[in-house]
């Protein structure tokens, strides 16, 4: 989409759990010099869900797209939201 990788992220994102969004977002790195996280889907994350989306960030031209509540909640807290680029939806990411 626009030359942009898209990875879907669906549930809950702990230490426990991250591990194939992470590997799913390291692949996306790899290929792609834009990658679009879809966050749509997430009802959960912690801390390790922001490391994992800084560590994309400095890997590659990294967007999160239509961030939960939560999600977009813990963005703003921890003040990433300043680092990462926020859209309302896939399409505004991938383009933008």
């Amino acid at each position: 989409m626009h030359g942009a990788w898209v990875v879907g992220a669906r549930g809950a994102y702990d230490m426990n759990s991250v591990e194939p969004l992470a590997d799913a977002l390291r692949e996306a790195a790899e290929k792609s010099s834009k990658v679009v996280l879809d966050a749509s889907g997430i009802t959960f994350a912690d801390s390790t869900l922001l490391s994992l989306l800084i560590l994309t960030h400095q890997a590659t031209d990294f967007r999160v797209a239509a961030p939960t509540r939560q999600v977009l909640r813990l963005l703003q807290l921890t003040g990433v939201d300043g680092l990462l680029k926020v859209r309302a939806t896939v399409d505004e990411a991938a383009v933008a």
